[in-house]
């Protein structure tokens, strides 16, 4: 069991000062993300695989280093994986053709775009009671398995309305992927170009390098997804 312990280093990066030590663990959740996102846009159903694996790395490494509201986020994203393999694969009663990339209806992008809002501003003036709240029922489960975690006392989060915008929109992207609607892509990217600049100001620079590499996927599945739409809505307006 020593290979999922964030001490068991695969290498010492030299980025910063004193570098940064990435370990296995680490090393195999950050690479099965990468190809998770790389194969969505690729419209690979493979994809949630990979991302099964990195959600399922990434909570033992959260709960590791004792950030148990982000493992709180990973079990959700594990169930979306699962729903978006079923959704991404099932055919409907006449065995038609699977789910289609289309973009969002505008009614509904506008009733997105508000609740959006409205859950980053709730979130911002209450960050540190939600996730202080999350990361206690999170130690009162895993307690249940024997874990005998003592009650967490979290310092005061960094960048509220940022860390807020990302928690929010993680969730609206990862329910639009699984939907493969076009905008996902696009509200990745956002996610993406806030968690650089983030992580660089925080020091952790191979996570902000990650993200660098993240929103080029992001960026290229947006084109192609935009591209697939398009011909999509012709072909539908053809036929």
């Amino acid at each position: 069991m020593s290979w999922f312990s964030i001490n068991n280093i695969l290498v010492n990066i030299p980025l910063g000062e004193g570098g940064y030590p990435l370990s296995w663990i680490e090393a195999v959740g950050t690479i099965a993300g990468l190809l998770c996102i790389w194969l969505a846009s690729q419209e690979k159903i493979i994809n949630y695989l990979f991302g099964l694996i990195n959600v399922t790395l990434f909570a033992i490494i959260f709960f590791q280093i004792q950030l148990y509201a982000s493992l709180l986020l990973q079990i959700f994203f594990f169930a979306a994986n699962i729903y978006g393999w079923y959704a991404w694969s099932r055919v409907n009663d006449f065995e038609q053709a699977e789910l289609k990339i289309r973009w969002l209806k505008s009614s509904h992008r506008l009733f997105l775009i508000v609740v959006s809002i409205a859950a980053i501003a709730a979130l911002t003036f209450n960050i540190d009671t939600v996730f202080g709240y999350l990361a206690v029922v999170a130690v009162d489960i895993l307690n249940v398995f024997g874990a005998n975690l003592a009650t967490p006392v979290l310092e005061p989060d960094a960048y509220p309305f940022w860390d807020s915008t990302m928690t929010v929109l993680s969730i609206v992207a990862m329910i639009l992927m699984t939907r493969k609607l076009v905008e996902n892509w696009l509200v990745w990217s956002v996610i993406n170009v806030i968690s650089i600049v983030i992580f660089y100001k925080q020091g952790v620079y191979a996570m902000s390098v990650e993200y660098i590499i993240l929103l080029a996927i992001a960026i290229n599945g947006s084109r192609l997804w935009i591209k697939t739409a398009k011909r999509s809505s012709k072909n539908n307006y053809l036929s």
